[in-house]
């Protein structure tokens, strides 16, 4: 049938009567195909109208997203004379392509509820065409974003293995969102200082790594009435999950650096949108973070790479008020010392995010430039 003789995943056969008349197998392959990224190469089931053969790959019976699964539709309600063109106006056509679809996503909703190690092979192999589905099916949006697996720090493993239901059962108490982060790999994801004030509260957040994820979170938006909140997009705002003294620390801070800031804005004006004091870090000086309606660092380099053209934007540099490198940056007196100083902190927090440095060299340059002074 698909020159495909290793053992499927799972099957399932089918006999629907009624107002439609028409037998499915349906088989879930072990592994992908060679060819599965290719949108425009050939796929769907098996055609037969009343067991008679009426032609290969007939792919209005199932969406792209399932274009991995194989299998047979044998119908009694078809003309033996049919045609691609006449499959696309019938309306038999679409009643049979939302039943066969719904069946296919209860066998793997079955699958991951029952069979956790036979999901998690599944998902690893067709997982990310998997990730397509919300954009092209809005009906069955819920029922496939709960097939959905990710990395999270809940798990601390770049196993995507982690469900959207597991996340929402292990929300904090005042927590109204579903928290994530968009980078290249899992390393860049998990050590994103994005992160910092997260771990800190214990709070989880979604580690995304696939080419497909920022794309993805564009169409689902919400989840199980809990909206998904990209942690390097807008300012921090948790929410029930800052206390007073948070809020109130944050406002101090604000007032002491008002000065830094205003000196940072001006060294970087052709470089940032914003600069601002942020208490999302702990650990590190600064971080980029793009503001909420723009386009995520990850899409960016994605689409320059494929070079697309991309709308201008600038990112915010939020500055973290208790690391002693931001101390001594507010006290630094010489204005080109400290053109050089907001500078680096702009790249390292460039860099921290998986992102490239415009002119490296010179990057390099005042980076020795102050180690020498500092050996002195």
């Amino acid at each position: 049938m698909s020159h495909d003789y290793a053992e499927p995943a799972k099957w399932s056969h089918n006999r629907v009567e009624g107002k439609l008349d028409y037998t499915s197998l349906l088989y879930i392959p072990a592994k992908a195909p060679f060819d599965m990224y290719n949108r425009e190469a050939a796929r769907g089931l098996k055609l037969y109208v009343q067991r008679t053969f009426i032609m290969d790959d007939a792919e209005q019976f199932l969406p792209m997203y399932l274009r991995f699964i194989k299998g047979v539709v044998d119908s009694n309600d078809l003309s033996l004379n049919v045609s691609r063109e006449i499959l696309q106006n019938d309306p038999n056509i679409d009643a049979m392509r939302g039943g066969l679809t719904k069946r296919v996503l209860d066998m793997l909703s079955k699958m991951a509820n029952k069979e956790p190690e036979a999901y998690a092979q599944f998902w690893a192999e067709f997982g990310q065409v998997l990730k397509e589905g919300p954009a092209e099916d809005f009906t069955n949006k819920e029922k496939i974003s709960k097939l959905f697996r990710f990395a999270s720090t809940h798990s601390e493993s770049d196993t995507q293995d982690q469900s959207l239901d597991a996340y929402i059962s292990r929300l904090q108490e005042g927590q109204d969102k579903i928290y994530y982060v968009a980078a290249e790999n899992y390393n860049t994801a998990k050590n994103s200082p994005h992160l910092e004030v997260f771990r800190k509260k214990g709070i989880e957040v979604l580690l995304l790594t696939d080419r497909v994820d920022e794309w993805l979170m564009s169409h689902i938006m919400e989840f199980d009435g809990k909206s998904f909140q990209d942690v390097g997009k807008g300012a921090l705002d948790l929410g029930d999950l800052e206390t007073e003294d948070d809020k109130k620390a944050q406002e101090e801070s604000e007032k002491q650096f008002e000065s830094l800031i205003e000196r940072a804005k001006t060294s970087l004006a052709d470089r940032v949108d914003n600069v601002r004091i942020t208490h999302r870090l702990t650990d590190s000086p600064a971080c980029l973070v793009v503001n909420e309606q723009d386009m995520g660092a990850q899409m960016r380099r994605l689409l320059e790479q494929a070079g697309q053209a991309i709308p201008d934007s600038k990112p915010n540099l939020e500055l973290n008020p208790e690391h002693p490198l931001v101390v001594k940056l507010d006290q630094e007196a010489d204005e080109d010392r400290f053109t050089d100083l907001v500078g680096i902190l702009f790249d390292q927090a460039n860099l921290a995010e998986g992102g490239h440095l415009e002119d490296p060299a010179a990057y390099v340059q005042k980076l020795n430039k102050l180690l020498l002074e500092l050996s002195n």
